[in-house]
């Protein structure tokens, strides 16, 4: 029986999610254990679930040193959230708050600068939205002004028409005109 091509995106339901993830773990950690014993190569593999959780694999002695780097990694983690400092003295509390400020201002900064650019984003959308805008009332002008030529054109025409009221004959109207 052969199997489609799967669509590789996101699995949406967390169930089959889970079920996929232990499913294809165990499989890769298989083939790099394969591959180490076939091909007689060196290999590590290492595996974060979305929930966090460690899977490693070590075809040789570095599993002992990657071990200790990665629960040294974690325990530096839990410090940074404030897991199990019970045993911690005040030094070591004043040097991990130090830390924590240095790092808090790095993140600030970088925050700030990103706004800085996002603000000078929004500056040239706002000058390239204006210069759109005034265009539009230009040309709104222009399609305005040929009507408005025409009224003033009737206007003329109806200033030059001749409106007042004399009584008598035509000659007299003519010599005061």
């Amino acid at each position: 029986m052969v199997r489609g091509k799967t669509q590789v995106k996101k699995i949406e339901n967390t169930t089959s999610r889970q079920v996929t993830f232990s499913k294809r773990r165990s499989g890769l950690l298989k083939k790099a254990y394969e591959l180490s014993v076939l091909c007689d190569a060196q290999v590590a593999l290492i595996v974060f679930s979305s929930t966090g959780k460690l899977y490693e694999f070590s075809s040789s002695s570095r599993v002992a040193t990657m071990t200790e780097k990665i629960k040294q990694l974690e325990e530096c983690k839990e410090k940074l959230l404030g897991v199990g400092l019970e045993s911690y003295t005040v030094d070591e509390l004043q040097k991990l708050e130090n830390d924590i400020d240095r790092s808090l201002k790095h993140v600030r900064a970088r925050k700030y600068e990103l706004f800085k650019q996002q603000i000078e984003q929004l500056r040239n959308e706002e000058r390239r939205l204006a210069k759109q805008n005034e265009e539009l009332k230009k040309s709104e002008l222009q399609e305005l002004q040929p009507e408005n030529k025409s009224e003033k054109d009737s206007r003329r025409e109806m200033e030059d028409v001749d409106t007042d009221l004399f009584l008598g004959p035509p000659e007299f109207r003519r010599t005061t005109a």
